[in-house]
């Protein structure tokens, strides 16, 4: 699975800096800096809710670059060490800004990001 995903945000499309929108279920609470610490597997929990990260395959690039300040490599392996050495278990990958609303929307402490402004159903933790 690490490997999987890992493939699909190394095989990105080139960046467009493009504004990154951050988003979250309504019924999860956690502020912007945690952003960092859940999408390099630092931070699972926000209270008792299991945080659930998920990567955009079309807005990785950014993402890493603008939000991480990672590379494509370096994010992958990070995750390699972590699920090795921790077990964890790193970010589901949806294709599209359209899926990654979908799942934010209908998931509890689901947390993801797009390219493209959200509509309701879900809370910008930030934009970048």
């Amino acid at each position: 699975m690490v490997i999987a995903a890992a493939a699909l945000i190394s095989a990105r499309p080139a960046p467009t800096l493009a504004d990154i929108y951050v988003i979250i279920n309504p019924s999860l609470t956690i502020a912007a800096d945690d952003i960092k610490l859940i999408y390099t597997g630092d931070k699972e929990l926000a209270g008792a809710t299991k945080i659930k990260p998920l990567d955009n395959h079309a807005a990785a690039g950014e993402f890493l670059s603008k939000v991480l300040l990672l590379t494509a490599g370096r994010y992958e392996s990070l995750w390699i060490k972590k699920s090795f050495r921790d077990g964890l278990i790193p970010p589901a990958v949806k294709a599209t800004d359209d899926e990654v609303i979908a799942y934010v929307q209908s998931t509890p402490g689901a947390i993801g990001y797009v390219m493209s402004a959200p509509p309701s159903g879900v809370v910008v933790l930030k934009k970048f």
